[in-house]
């Protein structure tokens, strides 16, 4: 019985030690709110940064801003490396996060020897700045990177982040020459989509009759939209987390979270406004309309916004962790755009994503195990994904270990490979039945309706009520702001619960890990845990079931017009213009397969021979660079390596009998050179592994294409078989 009372005594000092540490910090994070929102520029990056040019001075002034992001010590970079370009979402939250550990996309790439760029943005919006407006002054950003790198190795590698993904692709699809490879970042694409039981956001315009509510939001702002509710809705998807969870690991680790949670809490709690253009926009055009992969957007000189413009490689990050951007809707515009893989590489197009399994939406730009792993070895390999042959793939990455073959030619701890996907692939992850789009399509339907009712009866009256004095007012009471505020002004309490939280660190006497009312807490805590869990849970399932049961009505689905026979999101069909550029295109590659030397057959082989494998290994590009270093007489750019790669591809796809039969006659007859390409060729596909197999019988083939005898072609005794070389 002693012992419990010791025990018990133990946990009430360190349970009131640890309350009075909790509420310290929650007076720590309401001071660093305050400090952090009277900056002129609130952002969390973790790097000093320069400005280069300041979207407020532009034609159509924007709130946004390129800024040069200066290389910790330590760290060297090459200005003749490709640039890279980070972007943030305009979400709510101020900009940084894609800077604000050491370990996140800044970091990786400026550890990879890139030199490193910033778009952000400040928290009040230009009066009258539109999407368009912000898309055309990040395109300027681009030229004026992309002029201070003339002798760069290729253009710059652009990251958008969650909802700055859309508009990079939006800017990308509009001024295509302006891009390098593009990284998007946990960022939705095809807003429709999705797995039933597992992705309820998606529902929600719906149950709230549509986009109407969103112009009264901005209304009531006085034509800006409160960042704040869009944090909201975040905070609403995990109540557990948002509740308790978060605030409870605070409390029970306080002396060792602290530091961690005023980390994070320094970007989560800087809320930023959007002009109401901006944001109905967003809502009508993608997350209520998903008209972005159909082509239904337009600028405002009429020009549309057609994703398969782009041009450069397009590296999609998603998680099966991620509620907010699941990999449905961070993939699924390729499957409303595409028929099937050949029509990706109709338009010259190069599409590699990757899907962790855990990692949650935030981790996915700033985990440092998402970072240390895809983001390093994607900036390592940038130059890979440059040159990929047109086509869908999937990056894997493979631990190194002692067993890794030619280890030395892979970057990191890891051995990156893109290995040839089709849509089937993507269409395994699960989606919407065609009875499914037609209740999205429905619920766009009324959301049109609602919003036009709204503005005609209902828009005047807000309008003459809202004023910038009340707006302001009703910004400050946002709940969320409440609880910064709370604890962040000097006042006495707040003195003295400083001064109680220095007596509790100096005479600090936490409870032993084996205390049984720690484990009463934590069995308490984890009872609440599961609660809210459930009560989240069965709160979707009703939100799912009430937007199935109501867009799914024959009836509505009748009354807004929706054809019951018709698909209501149809794949948008390949233009008169680009079928004519195309067959052009063809008939000149076709005219072109008799045309090169030795560097063309070597490509060519060297493709035909890899096409077996179904995939490209970052061992074989470090052998090629490898090569080209050594050989100073065949230095090729990037961009002009890509040209040629892409052309050997097409010739192949083309006519790969008529390509093969063309190489005896393109090359030289000095047979040193044609042994030296050939024994190039086989160097760079052993770097990824045995050659065997498929391999080895194509790899044959082009031995006797090189008029090489077996031995002329060995590196040691059997380089290719006789059964090999006979095929």
């Amino acid at each position: 019985m002693s012992n419990l009372f010791a025990s018990a005594f133990e946990y009430l000092v360190d349970a009131r030690q640890r309350s009075v540490l909790f509420l310290d910090v929650m007076r720590r994070r309401g001071e660093q709110y305050r400090e952090h929102m009277s900056e002129t520029v609130p952002h969390v990056l973790n790097y000093e940064i320069e400005l280069v040019v300041d979207g407020r001075n532009l034609e159509r002034p924007v709130n946004y801003g390129l800024v040069r992001v200066k290389p910790p010590a330590g760290v060297e970079v090459d200005p003749t490396r490709r640039p890279f370009v980070v972007i943030d979402p305009r979400a709510g939250h101020g900009p940084g996060i894609g800077g604000f550990k050491a370990d996140s996309e800044i970091g990786v790439a400026m550890k990879a020897g890139h030199p490193c760029y910033f778009i952000g943005f400040m928290p009040e919006p230009m009066p009258g700045q539109t999407i368009e407006d912000i898309a055309r002054a990040e395109g300027i950003f681009l030229e004026k990177v992309i002029a201070l790198h003339p002798d760069a190795d290729g253009k710059p590698c652009v990251i958008g982040n969650c909802q700055a993904g859309w508009a990079v692709m939006i800017l990308a699809s509009l001024r295509p020459e302006l891009f390098g490879p593009m990284i998007i970042a946990g960022a939705p694409l095809s807003y429709w989509a999705g797995v039933r039981g597992k992705n309820p956001m998606r529902y929600s315009g719906g149950l709230m009759g549509g986009s109407w509510l969103t112009a009264l939001t901005s209304d009531l702002g006085a034509g800006k939209f409160d960042g704040a509710w869009l944090v909201q809705n975040f905070e609403n998807m995990n109540p557990s987390n948002t509740l308790w969870t978060k605030q409870y690991n605070v409390y029970s680790k306080v002396d060792t979270e602290a530091d961690r949670y005023l980390e994070f809490e320094r970007w989560w709690g800087g809320h930023v406004n959007l002009n109401a253009e901006e944001i109905q926009f967003i809502v009508d055009e993608l997350f209520v309309g998903n008209n972005l992969a159909a082509g239904r957007i337009k600028m405002s000189d009429g020009q549309p916004v057609d994703l398969r413009n782009i041009r450069s490689p397009i590296v999609v990050f998603c998680s099966k962790g991620d509620n907010i951007t699941p990999p449905q809707q961070a993939l699924g515009w390729i499957l409303d755009l595409y028929r099937d893989v050949d029509e990706i590489r109709y338009y010259g197009q190069t599409i590699v994503y990757t899907v962790h399994e855990t990692v949650g939406h935030l981790g996915i730009f700033v985990s440092g195990g998402v970072a240390k792993k895809e983001h390093s070895e994607f900036s390592s390999n940038i130059d890979l994904i440059d040159v990929l042959p047109p086509g869908l793939y999937e990056a894997t990455f493979e631990a190194k270990s002692s067993d890794t073959a030619r280890a030395d030619l892979a970057s990191g701890n890891w051995v990156m490979r893109c290995e040839q996907r089709t849509l089937d692939d993507l269409r395994a992850m699960g989606g919407n039945s065609i009875e499914d789009e037609r209740r999205f399509a429905a619920a766009k339907r009324v959301s049109e309706i609602n919003l036009a009712n709204y503005r005609k009866f209902v828009q005047p009256w807000v309008r003459a009520f809202a004023r910038p004095a009340i707006a302001q007012w009703m910004r400050n009471l946002h709940p969320l702001r409440v609880g910064y505020e709370a604890f962040g002004r000097d006042t006495p309490a707040m003195k003295s619960l400083a001064a109680q939280a220095k007596a509790a660190r100096e005479n600090r006497k936490p409870a032993v890990a084996d205390n049984p009312f720690l484990k009463v807490q934590e069995t308490m805590s984890n009872a609440i845990i599961n609660g809210l869990d459930k009560w989240r849970d069965a709160q979707e399932s009703l939100s799912e079931s009430l937007f199935l049961a109501i867009y799914g009505s024959p009836a509505l689905q009748a009354a807004v017009g929706i054809d019951p026979n018709a698909n209501p999101s149809p794949r948008p069909a390949m233009s008169a213009e680009h079928r004519k550029r195309l067959d052009a295109r063809i008939a000149e590659l076709k005219s072109k397969i008799a045309s090169g030397g030795l560097r063309e057959c070597g490509i060519r082989a060297l493709l035909y021979v890899g096409m077996a494998r179904g995939m490209v290994d970052e061992r074989g590009l470090e052998a090629l660079r490898r090569m080209r270093r050594q050989d100073s007489a065949s230095r090729m750019s990037i961009s002009e390596f890509k040209t040629m790669v892409r052309e050997q591809f097409f010739m192949l796809m083309l006519d790969q009998e008529a390509s093969l039969a063309a190489i005896p006659g393109m090359l030289p007859q000095d047979a040193k050179p044609r042994r030296a390409a050939f024994a190039a060729i086989r160097e760079v596909l052993s770097a990824g592994g045995t050659i065997s197999g498929e391999t080895t019988k194509r790899l044959g083939r082009i031995a006797q294409l090189f008029d090489l005898d077996r031995a002329a072609t060995d590196g040691s005794d059997h380089p290719v078989s006789p059964k090999a070389k006979a095929s």
